[in-house]
């Protein structure tokens, strides 16, 4: 057995002993040894393989089946410019916490700065990004090998969970390979490629943290941002708290939920009695949020288990590990939020009853997807949109690290790859374009029942509600921010033979939104981006003219 050979094999299954089920692949050369033993690991039934032309669309494929998973799932590439096409999803992974393992494939070092092929340097391409660094040295023939290699597979494999940290996030393997990179006969390898007789060679554990607690006492209300859990529901309810619940915090369930609070924040008088807010998650989507997080009148409190937390505005008066309610509050400070809740739904649902906008279709999206389906959802409006919704499924995934458009279709289709059941996805139709390399997936690899609906607004229509929207800006807005691209999407679906379905109205969505999801397929609601920046006012005017006071019960 090759040198290149016996590391592939080692590698491979340790990564599968420490918990690896899912390993994405990109084809390429120097990457062959290890892309042969996940495909004979994926033949053994070890682990499921899934091979990706496009390295930027693999890397977001591992996004998605990790937050579908929970689980570290590896991304193996080629050298070269290969590996520079993972940078979005490292990024994402990285501000996320999610455990990407990118195993980059390369020369060995004797051939860097020499002008061959495809080489370049690789070390620490991803900067601060990644967990954990570390260059596996040419494989050679000599005893101690496999010690090394198992227990460094090992180690990048906690650091990317976290175990020790509390720090999840991505690590990078450099593995400089020499040929031969196919398998070969010749004599044995000098010591058995064996791991341990049971798990992985380093069995890591965690170390925990103790929670604080927090009585009642001021007008306290819980911000759930992306990735927050079920823990912010529980602090809410514990505490008779109202719950601020992005849809990505899988928190946005129960009594306590404000459905409307964005729009509330900005129209109802409740919003300036607000004296402390607790943390949950990372929060990403709304202005009148981050306002109210860097009032000086304001205590905030953030519950950060990692060892990183948010705090954009530096007004954190206290991060903590866990959080114990020591009590409810007996006030009416929750009646009140949810009495203006209830007042305002009915006004908000009328404004969008009307015509297909991107709220409603997010809506319609939200209760077929049901509070138990799985539903991903991409950045810019699409999110924003689903945040008005009444119902949002609490198993709502969103690459919310960075907020990016990036690889949006290949996160929903790892996510969904990873689900029981059918699986939604919410996009636009930039996000959409930006990733329609998604949509190509061999005939032999594993394909999702995904439906992908697509808000086409023929351009960036988040842009016309931010301050470049204004009037005042007309001039230039269209081709600069306004971006519209005439793209036929129904041509582009056909391109990769995936069943394509325009919609003209809401009952026409309701209606292919009913249908059985059975593998990949796309609906397109075309909406006009003009109206965008109008219904967002009215939203906010139809809540103030119920009265502030009176609003807020």
């Amino acid at each position: 057995m090759n040198p290149s050979t016996a590391f592939a094999t080692v590698v491979v299954d340790e990564l599968i002993r420490c918990g690896v089920r899912e390993a994405v692949v990109s084809p390429g050369s120097r990457s062959a040894p290890l892309a042969l033993a996940f495909a004979e690991a994926d033949r053994a039934g070890r682990l499921r393989l899934h091979v990706r032309i496009d390295e930027r669309t693999a890397g977001f494929l591992a996004v998605g089946l990790i937050r579908g998973t929970g689980l570290p799932v590896p991304v193996l590439t080629t050298s070269g410019t290969a590996v520079a096409n993972l940078h979005p999803a490292v990024l994402e992974a990285s501000h996320s916490g999610l455990p990407l393992i990118v195993l980059s494939a390369d020369r060995p070092p004797s051939l860097r700065g020499a002008g061959a092929n495809q080489t370049t340097d690789q070390l620490k391409v991803f900067g601060s990004a990644v967990r954990l660094f570390h260059e596996l040295g040419t494989p050679v023939r000599e005893i101690g090998q496999v010690a090394y290699w198992r227990s460094q597979v090992a180690r990048a494999v906690a650091n990317a969970t976290g175990a020790r940290s509390a720090d999840p996030g991505p690590v990078q393997l450099n593995c400089p390979l020499a040929e031969p990179l196919v398998p070969t006969g010749g004599e044995d390898w000098p010591e058995p490629l064996d791991g341990r007789s049971t798990g992985p060679w380093t069995a890591v554990h965690a170390a925990a943290g103790q929670p604080s607690t927090v009585a009642p006492g001021p007008k306290t209300v819980v911000v759930a941002g992306d990735g927050a859990s079920q823990a912010a529901r529980l602090a809410a309810e514990g505490g008779r708290w109202p719950l601020f619940a992005e849809p990505s915090s899988r928190a946005r369930t129960g009594p306590a939920v404000i459905s409307a609070y964005r729009l509330l924040l900005q129209a109802s008088d409740l919003t300036t009695e607000i004296e402390r807010v607790i943390v949950f998650g990372h929060p990403t989507l709304s202005r009148p949020i981050s306002k109210l997080l860097a009032r000086a009148d304001v205590e905030v409190i953030v519950v950060a288990p990692t060892g990183l937390w948010p705090d954009p505005a530096r007004r954190a008066a206290a991060v903590i590990t866990g959080l114990e309610v020591a009590g409810p509050d007996t006030t009416d400070w929750l009646e009140r939020w949810q009495h203006a809740d209830q007042t305002a739904r009915p006004a908000i649902d009328k404004l969008l009853a009307d015509d297909l906008t991107g709220p409603g279709v997010a809506a319609l999206v939200g209760a077929a997807a049901g509070a138990d389906g799985m539903l991903v959802v991409a950045s810019s409006n699409a999110v924003r949109d689903l945040d008005l919704a009444p119902v949002v499924p609490i198993r709502t995934i969103a690459n919310r690290g960075l907020a990016g458009i990036d690889g949006t279709i290949s996160t929903a289709v790892g996510a969904a790859l990873a689900n029981a059941g059918p699986t939604y996805a919410l996009i636009g139709d930039l996000a959409f374009l930006h990733d329609s390399n998604g949509l190509v997936i061999g005939p032999d690899e594993a394909r999702p029942d995904l439906r992908i609906v697509v808000v086409n607004d023929n351009g960036g229509g988040i842009f016309s509600t931010l301050e470049q929207g204004d009037p005042t800006h007309a001039s230039h807005f269209e081709r600069v921010f306004g971006t519209p691209h005439n793209t036929d999407l129904g041509a582009l679906c056909a391109a990769t033979r995936t069943p394509y379905q325009l919609v003209e109205n809401a009952a026409d969505l309701q209606a292919a939104l009913a249908a059985t999801v059975a593998g990949i397929d796309v609906v397109e609601a075309r909406v006009p981006r003009s109206t965008h920046r109008p219904l967002a006012e009215e939203l906010v005017e139809a809540l103030r003219a119920l009265g502030g006071d009176s609003a807020a019960g």
